[in-house]
């Protein structure tokens, strides 16, 4: 019995249960009928609605003659049959359709109307054909793609990237739109890289994957939008030559991308309407809440697709790390300048800063190559005239000054700041992580500790702090490199800090690495 026919008989049980239980007189049982007819009842489809004595009566019948099972509502022997029209014309349908594929219900309903004087309802029709296998489907013509679910084995398999606005912001006194780039990876959903930018373009996306690779290695593929930014030389040779395969979502097809399309659409109803709510923050203090949100709340829940936190998926799944030379990696994504060192200054001007260079280059023409997400305390000058001739460097200087403008207005917010929740969640989790490592007892054959380390990098680059001055990426970034130096030591963090072209934490691991393999040699 379907479990619809089951409820329906239930209820005429129900209605019907002093008779079949003998708990009144057979003399009584008219009366009993009568009365159950006056009343309104609540039957399963949720219709309210009163019961005829005949209806109640042909019911007990069913019952006596055949139990409870005889309550369910009969097959009609002619189910499945169209009635308005002979199997003649259910043939000559089927026959049409197979006959042009392409054909819709009012074409063949034309001819069934030429040929016979009828049609047939468009749903009938389907039913019949479809039973036929006579559909688009059924006859594999449809050009409807077969989806398939996006996973991967292991973490790092598949990475899968897109850009999506965002809040806005204050930046030097003006209201400014950010856009948000992701890269997600595929097999634990974990964002291998999150940050809000004040641009959509190639420099954003080469910046968005040197954060990730200097701190999770490289994926085996990488999955981004159809867009030209994609399409670029730049990052197509930097994939080939770090054996990444690239592909494109195909064009015109948003459903390719819904993996991190969905990522998006969980940060917009969970992040950013907080963000909106309260005052209009500076740009720093977006990324900075927005890297706490990540490690507090979203790689910490569960995931509806995987049921498990990203965070614990990502831990498990991890075979191996690709490690990536980011000296060789930047080669690929710098930026490429002409410029004609000036004649009385000796300098050349990029973005708005002026850089100093060796005064027998005034007046020549020169090829300026820079990292624009650096902190852009130095240049590289390269010949036009010779490929790959090294000329020197320039070095930033004061030619020029502008003015700070900082303008807030104090406006309606919420009592409740979920911001500054995140922050401090963020920073009681950092410092869980600190208190829950008896670094120590851990190191205790190490001459120079892991906190002593992290310290001494906060203050080289100007950060308050010991742990605390890092985030959890980070901070996983240094402890892999302190991990695989041995002899790690202060002179040799100093030599490495100097050597860094740019005083970031990937320059300084790079320079590390550098030393440990000299030190091998």
């Amino acid at each position: 019995m379907k479990e619809k026919d089951e409820k329906w008989a239930i209820f005429w049980c129900s209605l019907l249960q002093p008779i079949i239980f003998a708990e009144i007189e057979k003399t009584e049982t008219n009366q009993l009928l009568k009365s159950l007819s006056k009343k309104r009842h609540l039957l399963p489809d949720g219709r309210q609605q009163r019961v005829s004595v005949s209806t109640l009566r042909r019911k007990l019948n069913q019952y006596i003659q055949g139990g409870f099972k005889n309550l369910s509502r009969k097959v009609r022997i002619d189910k499945g049959k169209i009635r308005t029209a002979s199997q003649e014309i259910i043939d000559k349908a089927i026959e049409l359709k197979k006959d042009q594929p392409m054909r819709g219900d009012d074409t063949i309903n034309r001819f069934l109307s030429v040929y016979y004087g009828k049609t047939i309802p468009k749903s009938t029709l389907y039913r019949h054909l479809k039973n036929a296998g006579a559909t688009k489907i059924k006859l594999g013509i449809t050009k409807k793609k077969v989806r398939k679910r996006w996973s991967r084995n292991h973490t790092h398999d598949l990475w899968v990237g897109d850009f999506e606005d965002g809040p806005y912001v204050l930046v030097d006194g003006e209201v400014l739109p950010t856009y948000l780039s992701l890269f997600i990876d595929c097999h634990s959903r974990y964002i291998v890289e999150g940050r809000y930018y004040l641009r959509e373009n190639l420099d954003i996306l080469i910046d968005s994957l040197l954060r990730a690779w200097a701190v999770h290695g490289s994926s085996k593929e990488l999955y981004v939008d159809n867009a030209k930014v994609y399409h670029s030389n730049r990052l197509k040779a930097a994939c080939y030559a770090l054996h990444i395969k690239l592909l494109h979502r195909p064009p015109r097809d948003a459903a390719a991308g819904g993996l991190v399309e969905k990522a998006f659409g969980t940060i917009q109803s969970q992040f950013e309407p907080e963000v909106r709510a309260g005052d209009i923050l500076m740009f720093d203090k977006l990324n900075r809440a927005f890297s706490a949100y990540l490690s507090v709340a979203y790689h910490q829940r569960i995931h509806s697709e995987i049921k498990q936190p990203p965070k614990q998926r990502y831990d498990e799944g991890l075979t191996v790390i690709r490690h990536v030379d980011m000296s060789e990696a930047i080669k690929f994504f710098m930026k490429k300048d002409k410029r004609t060192v000036h004649k009385d200054f000796s300098d050349v001007r990029i973005d708005n800063r002026f850089y100093r260079v060796d005064s027998k280059l005034r007046g020549d023409k020169v090829e300026v190559r820079y990292d624009p997400f650096s902190d852009m305390q130095k240049v590289f000058l390269y010949s036009l005239n010779k490929e790959d001739v090294y000329l020197g460097q320039g070095i930033l200087y004061n030619r020029d000054y502008g003015e700070d403008i900082n303008d807030s207005s104090e406006k309606p917010k919420p009592q409740h700041s979920y911001i500054d929740l995140l922050i401090s969640e963020h920073d009681k989790q950092l410092n869980a992580q600190i208190k829950g490592i008896d670094y120590t007892k851990m190191l205790s054959n190490r001459a120079w500790h892991f906190v002593a380390f992290a310290q001494k990098l906060a203050r080289l680059m100007g950060r308050k702090g010991k742990l605390s001055a890092f985030t959890s990426d980070e901070l996983e970034a240094l402890k892999k490199i302190y991990n695989r130096i041995a002899d790690l030591d202060e002179a040799m963090l100093l030599k490495a800090w100097d050597g860094a072209p740019y005083k970031t934490i990937t320059h300084v691991i790079y320079q590390l690495q550098i030393l440990k393999l000299q030190k091998e040699d």
